[in-house]
């Protein structure tokens, strides 16, 4: 019994070594370089301060009648697009408001939460809400920015992934950001 014990004792202490261990799931760190801003000069009735990391691409869409144009502005390193649409207010903004505001609310069935925050800049005459959509929705952020008589603004942020808001988060908080920066800035041609 004595000889069992011994080889038992021997085998534990040369036995113990170390024991690679599953190492725990990593998310992904990104990072991106701060945003710098300029000036756009589109032949479009706005102007705002684009980041220039963005490209715009599509910078003009009219539809038949001339009156809604469209730019997307895209984002390779968040592999995001903006989509901008502008349509003139023409005794419809109580329309527009609604087919936006419809449009965000579509987004429930997937988002966690929707926070919405009003903008006002009495100087340029932009009023607006924007509304930041969490979960895994397919926009993160949507806004509307008008003057209530003469031009009505749209936007929506979409990612080319799908939406898994985990792993889009870094992305979502940069861009959000530089939606903040184009809503503050805007500025109507008239």
């Amino acid at each position: 019994m004595r000889c069992f014990y011994s080889i038992l004792l021997l085998s534990v202490v040369f036995s113990c070594k170390n024991n690679d261990l599953p190492k725990p799931s990593a998310m992904l760190r990104l990072e991106y370089s701060d945003a710098t801003y300029y000036q756009t000069n589109f032949p479009l009735p706005f102007n705002f301060l684009q980041n220039s990391l963005s490209k715009t691409v599509d910078q003009i869409k009219f539809n038949k009648n001339k009156s809604t144009v469209g730019v997307n502005i895209k984002y390779p390193a968040q592999k995001a697009t903006l989509h901008l649409t502008y349509k003139p207010v023409e005794d419809n903004l109580i329309n527009l408001l609604k087919d936006t505001q419809n449009f965000t609310q579509k987004h429930t069935i997937k988002a966690d939460e929707i926070l919405s925050e009003f903008y006002e800049n009495k100087e340029s005459q932009v009023y607006g809400m924007l509304y930041e959509v969490n979960g895994n929705a397919a926009s993160q952020a949507q806004f509307y920015l008008t003057d209530s008589i003469k031009h009505f603004l749209s936007g929506s942020l979409y990612f080319y992934a799908k939406p898994n808001y985990d792993s889009i988060y870094p992305a979502v908080e940069y861009l959000k950001k530089d939606v903040k920066k184009l809503i503050e800035s805007l500025t109507w041609k008239y």
